[in-house]
């Protein structure tokens, strides 16, 4: 076939287009140079080319892709935002809020300065932010304008250096200041990693002998657990009455860092293999009970009042062994320790209900969506005002985080399972990135031509001073430790690439932990923040 008959064909067959530009985007944004990648937002690049070159794709599909993409955005939110506003994260989400304001006032300024078209600047402030979200919110924003091309132009724009401009704060900010990241790890030296790790450990300390284990302090130390003992040939779960005793050999679940800390103060490490772990032992269970929910692990004492030890915790998607002070939040997943019967108590107790792992309620999916898209077609305002309405993105995303909070009302469940949620949530995505993309390939020549490098350097303004600022702010003002700034900057920006820098530098999990707090809040507002924008420069 000629690339003639080819072209010829894609112009006829929008459906093939469709799919043609998901694969190539997505094949483009797994190209990764040192560390960095564009992800999903790749269609958004080979879809601009498309529009540019006189491509369709069948209609309907963004708006398809908009409304799934912000539900299971909310949903996966929508459990901790809400507890990140009035609790122990209430300084991480300030500063995710500063941040956010910070973009969106530079945006305001530069484009009132450039004199820029609204959709063009509510791009830009999304990209510098590398908020899909965002450009969601502004894109459905623009629809009536009659400027939604230009938005996803000015999302391309700012993108790439939204991206780069974070990594590379993370990396070379600590290098001015000649932080040292690794002064709360307490690690011996810089290599080791930070994978969670078994480790048999003999006991061999005669200050511990006679001492019950579960009160010894072991477990304040960061992300160490005691979870079983070695005992007639095999692992049996730690109970809250054992004591240690000398020779006695005890697994220690823990990051590679922390492990050799724990391993001295109890004794050395055994020469004994690894025994297989025993799965009827172990189990995976999603919290849901309000008991649970905000209260600090130490407090909960799982190993006293329930029999069980918690070795890791998998919140948004990063999983971390707990300490004594880490706070649960709805929908944590637990990987749990215990006796058959403890962990069927522990379940009821955190009000874990198996369909929750790995079923999703089709009806409860439509319901919410359903609900989310009526309630934004709905207009409100204050007296004497216009009437405003939610559109495609805030009405599913409100209900999405009502739902997620709530985790249930009435028949209707708000939880996704993770994989179904991140399938459904990647496939909104891109099928709302090629939709944009196409839409505004037509006039990307045009733009640039009538603007130029301008729109570069406002997209580098808006992801530079946000940064600039909230150090200084996060680390005086709200005396954050460096790792704790650090990671709160990452999820206020948004930037999982820059927290996986960030995370390759140092083997503490503070900036895992301030970037879940952080991240929540810094999503919702941008959405918020993109649709000011657009009341605010239209």
């Amino acid at each position: 076939m000629s690339l003639d008959a080819l072209h010829n064909l894609l112009l006829e067959q929008p459906l093939i287009v469709l799919f043609a530009l998901i694969a190539s985007g997505l094949i483009l944004g797994s190209v990764t140079i040192k560390g960095i990648n564009l992800g999903s937002s790749g269609v958004l690049f080979t879809a601009l080319l498309a529009g540019h070159l006189g491509y369709a794709i069948p209609a309907g599909v963004g708006t398809l892709g908009l409304v799934l993409f912000v539900y299971c955005v909310g949903i996966g939110a929508g459990d901790r935002f809400f507890a990140s506003l009035v609790r122990e994260g209430t300084a991480l989400a300030k500063l995710a809020v500063l941040i956010v304001a910070l973009g969106a006032a530079m945006t305001w300024a530069g484009a009132t300065l450039l004199d820029l078209p609204t959709g063009l600047a509510a791009g830009i402030f999304a990209g510098a932010l590398t908020s899909t979200p965002a450009l969601a919110a502004a894109t459905e924003g623009m629809a009536g304008l009659g400027g939604g091309n230009a938005v996803s132009i000015g999302y391309g724009i700012a993108y790439p250096f939204g991206v780069i401009g974070v990594v590379l704060f993370v990396q070379i900010l600590p290098r001015i200041l000649k932080l040292d990241l690794d002064a709360d790890t307490d690690a011996p030296d810089t290599d080791c990693g930070n994978r969670v790790e078994n480790v048999l450990v003999e006991v061999a300390n005669p200050n511990l002998y006679g001492q019950r284990i579960a009160e010894s302090g072991v477990t304040n130390f960061n992300a160490i657990q005691i979870s079983r003992i070695y005992a007639g040939g095999c692992l049996v779960p730690l109970r809250y009455d054992d004591v240690f005793e000398e020779g006695q050999i005890l697994l220690v679940v823990g990051r590679r860092c922390e492990m050799q800390i724990a391993i001295d103060f109890i004794g050395h490490r055994s020469g004994r293999k690894l025994p297989r772990d025993v799965e009827n032992e172990r189990q995976s269970l999603v919290v849901t009970s309000s008991a649970f929910i905000g209260q600090k692990l130490g407090d909960l004492a799982p190993l006293r009042n329930y029999g069980v030890v918690i070795t890791r915790i998998t919140r948004l998607g990063l999983t971390f062994v707990p300490n004594a002070n880490t706070v649960i939040e709805r929908h944590d997943h637990f990987t749990c320790v215990g006796r058959v019967d403890d962990l069927k108590k522990f379940s009821v107790a955190v009000g874990h209900r198996s369909s929750a792992v790995d079923a999703t309620c089709l009806l409860s999916l439509s319901v919410g969506l359903t609900l989310g898209i009526l309630l934004g077609m709905l207009p409100f305002g204050l007296p004497g005002g216009t009437p405003i309405t939610l559109g495609l993105a805030g009405g599913p995303l409100f209900v999405a985080l009502v739902l997620g909070h709530f985790g249930k009302i009435g028949p209707i469940v708000g939880f996704i399972p993770r994989q179904t949620r991140m399938l459904l949530q990647e496939l909104g995505l891109v099928f709302f990135l090629a939709n944009a993309g196409v839409r505004g390939g037509g006039a990307l020549v045009s733009t640039l031509q009538e603007h130029g490098v301008m729109l570069f350097a406002l997209g580098v303004c808006v992801s530079c001073l946000p940064l600039i600022v909230a150090w200084p702010i996060a680390s005086t003002y709200f005396k954050m430790p460096p790792l704790q700034a650090l990671g709160g900057i990452c999820g206020g920006m948004t930037s999982t690439p820059a927290l996986g820098a960030l995370t390759a530098k140092t083997d503490s999990q503070t900036p895992v932990i301030s970037y879940v707090s952080a991240y929540p809040v810094a999503l919702i507002f941008m959405i918020i923040g993109s649709k000011l924008l657009i009341k605010l420069l239209g």
